[in-house]
């Protein structure tokens, strides 16, 4: 059914795995799948192709977009309106408002399905995910775990070992940059950076 689905999870809950297993469930039942990342995320790209690329391994090509793109126009250049399309967006949570607006209005036609972070290292919702939890007909959320084994909801920076409280919103980074923690965990652990 054509609907613009969000599934959100914390940094190490397997977003990209699952959107990645989920393009090739649509490939063996013969849908055409357009699968995008955004341009920021550089991390993986094999002889000039960009990739969408998870942890565990698995990886696709993709198409890359900006913040500066218009999906309704890559739709068209595309050629993605058609019976039996399917639209998967790795880290949605860096499209902006009028992206999100626009593959709303795409998912009409065809399924479109968004899988990305909720909130930045500040806990603070990013644009894209704001607006995905504002419009989409399906939101879910990927659950993973804290190192003290609740469920991780934080999104944390962590540079030179310790938890950054600054810096630009949009900084594309994996293990070494971010860990995935419980608000406890992360709480505690900030009070023991300050008094150390």
């Amino acid at each position: 059914m054509s609907k613009l689905y969000f599934k959100y999870g914390a940094m190490g809950s397997s977003k990209t795995a699952q959107a990645l297993m989920c393009r090739f469930n649509y490939l063996q039942k013969g849908f055409d799948v357009f699968l995008f990342k955004p341009q920021a995320d550089n991390r993986c790209v094999e002889g000039g192709i960009p990739l969408v690329s998870s942890r565990i391994g698995l990886k696709s090509e993709c198409i890359e977009f900006s913040k500066d793109d218009s999906f309704l126009q890559l739709a068209k250049n595309y050629g993605i309106i058609k019976p039996a399309s399917v639209i998967i967006i790795d880290e949605a949570q860096f499209m902006t408002r009028q992206q999100v607006n626009e593959i709303k209005e795409i998912s009409q036609n065809l399924p479109v399905l968004c899988y990305g972070l909720l909130t930045n290292f500040k806990t603070e919702l990013f644009e894209g995910s704001k607006r995905l939890v504002e419009i989409a007909d399906s939101i879910t959320e990927i659950k993973s775990v804290c190192k003290c084994g609740k469920k991780a909801t934080v999104n944390a920076r962590i540079i030179n070992g310790k938890i950054a409280d600054d810096g630009e919103e949009q900084f594309i980074g994996g293990d070494e940059s971010y860990e995935g923690m419980c608000y406890s965990c992360f709480i505690k652990r900030k009070k023991q950076e300050k008094e150390n």
